[in-house]
C-alpha cells in the first residue's frame, strides 16, 4: 500500500501532505523516485526532508529540516488557495463510493455515543484546491462505507458534476489506494471503481472487504512488488520513528 502509494507520486513537483499514512508514501517518494519532490504540511513547513517518519504535524524535525517554514495562513492563502500545490495526500477513517471523506464523527447507532474522530483539520482545502488528490487507508467494511456519516472532506460530492457546481477549483481525489488495491474514479460517473489488485489479492476479497456493491474497470491490472530499493527505504523511515519515540 505505502510502496503503490509512493509510486503515484512520481512526476509531482509539490505535495502537500497529511500525517500518518500519507506523510509514509510522500517521504518514501521523496527517498526513491522522486528526490526532488517538494513536502508542505499543514504547520507551515515548505520542503520538508525529515530523517524519519513525522510523528505529527506539529513534529519539531518538520521545522528543523525544511527550506522554509511560514504562517499558517500563507500556506493556505499563497500556496493552497491560490492552486500552487499538485497534489494533496490525504488519509481518512472513512469514504464512500464519491471518495468524500469523514474525519469528524461516527455514528454508532441510536444506543451508544458517538464516536469523536480528530477533525477536519487542512482536509477540505486541501481537497478544493491542489490540482488532484491521493487517498490512502486500510480496506475494509468499517472505512469504505456505502454513505460517509459526516463529509468532512469532499470528494466528487454525489457525481461527477458536484465540484463545478461548487466551484471547486481542483480536480478531486484521482486514486484511493488500499492495501488490497487501487480504486479510480469512474470518467464519467465519478464513482470508485477497482482498477487494480495488488498481488495475490482477488477481486472477491475486496468486493467482500468493501462497504458498497463495488464495480470493477474493463481491465483490472495487477500492482508491481515493491522493489528492494523500496523496501529498504521504508523500513529505514521506520526504524528512525521508532528510535525518536
Amino acid at each position: 500500500m505505502t510502496v503503490n502509494a509512493a509510486r503515484a507520486l512520481a512526476g509531482a513537483t509539490t505535495c502537500f501532505v497529511g500525517i500518518g499514512l500519507p506523510s509514509a508514501a510522500a517521504n518514501l517518494a521523496r527517498r526513491t523516485g522522486n528526490p526532488g519532490l517538494v513536502l508542505i504540511y499543514e504547520s507551515g513547513t515548505i520542503g520538508s526532508k525529515p530523517t524519519r517518519l513525522p510523528l505529527s504535524i506539529g513534529d519539531g524535525e518538520l521545522a528543523e529540516t525544511a527550506d522554509a517554514v511560514v504562517s499558517v495562513p500563507e500556506i493556505f492563502n499563497y500556496w493552497l488557495q491560490a492552486g500552487r500545490i499538485d497534489v494533496g495526500f490525504l488519509g481518512a477513517a472513512q469514504i464512500d463510493r464519491f471518495a468524500n471523506i469523514n474525519t469528524t464523527v461516527i455514528d454508532r447507532g441510536p444506543d451508544r455515543p458517538e464516536g469523536r474522530l480528530p477533525g477536519a483539520g487542512g482536509a477540505p482545502e486541501i481537497a478544493a484546491n491542489c490540482g488532484h488528490v491521493l487517498m490512502v487507508l486500510r480496506h475494509t467494511t468499517r472505512n469504505l462505507v456505502p454513505r460517509v456519516d459526516f463529509t468532512t472532506t469532499l470528494g466528487h460530492g454525489s457525481g461527477p458534476d458536484s465540484r463545478a457546481r461548487l466551484g471547486l477549483r481542483g480536480a478531486g481525489p484521482s486514486a484511493v489506494i488500499t492495501d488490497l488495491g487501487v480504486l479510480r474514479p469512474d470518467p464519467d460517473t465519478a464513482e470508485l471503481v477497482l482498477t487494480e489488485l495488488h498481488p495475490g489479492v482477488t477481486v472477491e476479497r475486496v468486493r467482500a472487504a468493501t462497504g458498497w456493491e463495488l464495480k470493477t474497470s474493463d481491465a483490472i491490472g495487477t500492482t508491481a512488488p515493491p522493489t528492494e530499493v523500496e523496501l529498504a527505504a521504508l523500513r529505514a523511515l521506520k526504524a528512525a520513528g521508532r528510535v525518536q519515540t
